[in-house]
């Protein structure tokens, strides 16, 4: 395991007392449920900053309970319109400067970065920066910039904890394993033979190529086990996340794309596994409830109450897992490809699969048609070299934008 990950803060971090939160995401469904956890605690934490987009209504609600010193928002007219709704003063900070100043307050502990897609890349990158401990839900940071996400660990010892479910997972079966010197076989990160993430399969599992062909956006919102917003969903059920998530895994603990693999596991009860050289295999069981790897995030190195339901191994149906069907669901190759591939293609990976969901979103594109629009960017990229700096990042994901914009039309419904 990377050291800015298994490494752990100041002693004054782990005994700090209430520890001082920035929500970057507030309003979103990972948001929601992190401040669901501080409620649950007894003068654990300490709300500092809380940031959302434009749902102004739910932010002043939040704002009102928490009482944090900083909030931002996306844009002037949303500043302006939270500012009317609050009962007491505080800063109100606008756009991505907003939330890059939120995560890198001097007096924060803990920065959750759960903002949605790559809009989110500038606070992580921010929180990273300034050495904080980040609980990190934006997958996009990693995916579009993990080489620059692990380097800038590196110069400023920031730890990165993962909140989602999967890797959260993983991050707890590996909790056990030394870092220690010497000449044992296995020490240093050489123990992990490879992970297994697993998948619910989504609302699609087991339906046949031309009912998802025709797929609706009713259809593809119906997740079978998880509560998450509509982005995510969708991307859940064409295994775009969970492709993404191979490429965040390889980032979060130095593997290979050929070390990580996926089962698909309805019942969303193992949330992934580990397996060492010796072949044991160690698992991470939950009900699928994001609170509960939130609160792991939140409360580490200590375990404190998530609020969310004890699991009880006698009332949950037999636990199966299957292999995914990569011809169904291309997406997983997709992102193995622009993984291996470099050259930026996983930012124009994610830039075209941003575009096609909204596409999909509106009813201009088929279901299908999202996995096809992204493989259509990426065998039309040419870029060869990979970007180092986040404005290289962000430029390369504009000009894929607009590549998977103009090919759109080609798969309007």
């Amino acid at each position: 395991m990377l050291n800015y990950i298994s490494s752990l803060p100041d002693l004054a971090y782990a005994l700090r007392r209430p520890r001082r939160l920035v929500v970057l995401g507030a309003t979103g469904s990972i948001g929601r449920s992190a401040l669901e956890v501080v409620a649950a605690q007894e003068g654990l934490f300490r709300i500092l900053a809380l940031a959302g987009g434009k749902n102004v209504r739910l932010l002043a609600e939040q704002a009102e309970k928490w009482r944090p010193a900083f909030l931002a928002v996306q844009d002037e007219q949303a500043g302006k319109a939270l500012a009317g709704l609050l009962s007491y003063k505080a800063e109100v900070l606008i756009g991505q400067e907003g939330y890059v100043a939120l995560a890198s307050l001097p007096e924060a502990d803990l920065v959750l970065s759960a903002q949605v897609g790559a809009a989110g890349l500038r606070g992580t990158l921010a929180a990273i920066r300034a050495g904080k401990v980040v609980a990190l839900a934006n997958k996009e940071s990693l995916v579009l910039a993990g080489d620059l996400v692990r380097e800038e660990c590196r110069k400023s010892r920031a730890c990165i904890l993962p909140v989602d479910s999967e890797h959260n997972a993983i991050f707890q079966c590996l909790a056990g394993i030394a870092e220690s010197s010497g000449d044992w076989p296995g020490q240093n990160g050489q123990a992990l033979k490879r992970i297994i993430l697993t998948a619910s399969g989504g609302p699609f599992r087991g339906k046949s190529r031309e009912f998802i062909a025709q797929a609706t956006r009713q259809a593809a919102l119906a997740h079978p086990t998880w509560n998450m917003g509509a982005k995510i969903t969708v991307d859940s059920a064409s295994m775009m996340n969970k492709g993404f998530e191979i490429i965040e895994a390889c980032h979060l603990y130095g593997l290979s794309a050929g070390q990580v693999e996926v089962l698909v596991h309805p019942q969303s009860i193992v949330h992934s596994l580990v397996e060492y050289q010796d072949n044991s295999q160690l698992a991470q069981l939950g009900r699928p409830d994001m609170r509960i790897p939130i609160s792991v995030c939140l409360g580490w190195p200590n375990r404190i109450q998530s609020g969310g339901g004890q699991l009880n191994l006698l009332q949950v149906p037999p636990l199966s897992f299957e292999a995914p069907d990569e011809e169904l669901f291309p997406a997983l190759n997709l992102c193995r490809e622009a993984f291996s591939g470099g050259r930026g293609l996983t930012i124009a990976l994610n830039a075209a699969n941003e575009v096609a969901v909204n596409l999909f979103m509106e009813d201009k594109l088929s279901f299908t048609g999202i996995s096809e629009l992204a493989g259509k960017v990426l065998d039309a990229w040419r870029e060869n070299a990979a970007p180092r700096t986040v404005e290289q990042i962000l430029a390369l994901d504009a000009q894929a934008r607009r590549m998977a914009l103009e090919a759109g039309g080609a798969y309007e419904n």
